[in-house]
């Protein structure tokens, strides 16, 4: 078995360890919430939840809080509701639920090759998170049905997405991370790839495997690694220079260890796509030319293509694993619902649609200030009013069954499925995870057991506490949640 280790957990080439900026799309071990009232009136609700964020422990810390029935705007909590904080990972909630309003559950992104004539083909990428070698090998099968065994030039159009591959307010450690790949016209395998460090006889280096020999050829290793003996502890630290032609390997194995499976973001996501589907055309005995890379131009006939899955399967792969690069990438292709002006990017013309689109759910648009799709960003901030009333939207339009369908469960599924277990809000609970360093958030909806359906969500900012410390207490309070009745 492989043992994988994120990008994430880095030493930055000052030669000093760094605390990392969680990605919200990794979940960490749980601790169950204790639970020590069967019933609770809502009258007694307030003392109930200020009982555990008014804990010493978290007196340096801010929390956000609203709890309201799903049918109504009756307030049953509240705690700063109307306040930004920084959002993490349920940022993602206002991105699909735009997508899903505007672009509708069977929408699928379509990558499409044209010919053009005199042996050049041109490839069109439209931002595909989903595309993969896979996809890649079909492409090359329907070429090679067509009659096609040689091209002499592939161009490469990324004109359809617009604007810097990766968010400039991201922070550095983020950008490194597999979590933080970039997006852009061309996403291929997630654009990351992928190298397994092995351990071999003590004092020796650990051996650096590419699971992508193409890939191997873009880099130059610093290998100061080491295999160590048996009883040693391990890590591994992965660093990219701001060249992004180097990689620092830093580190230990012991001699008994599993193999490491390290996962990079790719730097230049164009030429990526074009090593692997120079690949995918030489197993269909297809010779390719030169390959270039160009925005915009005339396209003919197309010849082949391959399309993602439709938006309802999108959803739940942004929405249950907190995939970064899905929303990121459904971010952008609501760009097509809007006429771009010149020098606006993508993303931008992606978050107008947003606002325009939330304003139609109900949402008060002077609730959040977005600047990317998945809540990777510091500078994202929102309300948690403005997350119960997204909540709330959605759930009363046609697709707002897809839109809840596609939330982990408590208990049950992604990013919650080690949350909640053994408790009362087990299986009734359907929410988004968020987690950035000193981030914490978790807002969704409760089928409550003696109660009606609630909305709620619940944000911390500025803490101090480990994360595990505050997720506790967040799974308290929905425990409490579903220990409402009416009295």
């Amino acid at each position: 078995m492989t043992r994988k280790i994120s990008l994430g957990l880095m030493l930055l080439f000052l030669g000093t360890q760094i605390s990392v900026t969680q990605s919200a799309a990794k979940a960490q071990t749980p601790v169950a919430p204790t639970t020590t009232t069967k019933s609770i009136c809502s009258t007694q609700l307030g003392t109930a939840i200020d009982a555990v964020i008014n804990r010493p422990l978290f007196s340096r810390g801010r929390w956000g809080i609203l709890v309201q029935p799903l049918s109504t705007g009756q307030t049953l909590y509240s705690r700063d509701a109307q306040k930004y904080f920084t959002p993490a990972s349920n940022l993602k909630l206002l991105t699909t639920a735009a997508a899903l309003q505007q672009l509708g559950a069977n929408f699928r992104i379509r990558t499409s090759i044209y010919q053009n004539g005199n042996g050049v083909l041109r490839v069109v990428g439209r931002g595909d998170p989903s595309l993969s070698d896979t996809q890649l090998q079909k492409l090359a099968q329907q070429l090679k049905q067509k009659g096609i065994t040689q091209i002499q030039r592939l161009i490469a159009d990324d004109s359809y997405i617009q604007g810097d591959i990766v968010n400039p307010t991201w922070q550095w450690e983020d950008v490194q991370s597999d979590y933080g790949a970039p997006v852009s016209s061309f996403i291929l395998n997630q654009n990351i790839f992928s190298l397994k460090l092995v351990p071999q006889a003590v004092g020796k280096s650990l051996q650096v495997l590419w699971i992508d020999a193409g890939e191997a050829k873009q880099w130059r290793i610093i290998n100061q690694s080491v295999t160590v003996a048996q009883n040693q502890p391990i890590y591994v630290n992965v660093t990219r220079e701001l060249s992004g032609t180097v990689l620092r390997i830093q580190g230990q194995l012991t001699t008994n260890s599993e193999p490491s499976l390290i996962d990079l973001p790719v730097v230049d996501p164009n030429y990526y796509f074009l090593r692997r589907f120079r690949t995918a055309l030489a197993t269909e005995k297809i010779t390719l030319g030169q390959t270039l890379v160009v925005s915009g131009g005339a396209n003919q006939k197309e010849i082949a293509f391959v399309e993602s899955p439709p938006l309802s399967e999108l959803l739940m792969e942004t929405l249950q694993n907190s995939n970064n690069l899905y929303a990121e990438a459904l971010l952008r292709a609501l760009a097509v619902k809007k006429l771009r002006v010149k020098n606006q990017t993508s993303a931008d013309v992606g978050l107008e649609v947003v606002k325009a689109s939330l304003t139609q759910l109900g949402v008060d648009p002077a609730n959040y200030v977005l600047v990317d799709g998945s809540g990777l960003s510091r500078g994202d901030l929102v309300t948690p009013e403005a997350f119960v009333q997204t909540l709330r939207g959605i759930a009363r339009t046609p697709t707002g069954y897809l839109y809840r369908a596609s939330l982990p469960v408590a208990g049950k599924s992604g990013t919650l499925k080690g949350r909640f277990q053994d408790t009362p809000a087990e299986g009734i609970v359907q929410a988004k995870t968020g987690t950035l360093t000193g981030v914490v958030s978790l807002s969704g909806y409760m089928n409550a057991p003696k109660y009606e359906p609630l909305v709620f969500s619940i944000i911390v900012n500025q803490s101090e506490q480990p994360v595990t410390v505050v997720r506790q207490a967040i799974d308290e309070i929905v425990v409490l949640l579903t220990q409402l009745q009416r009295c």
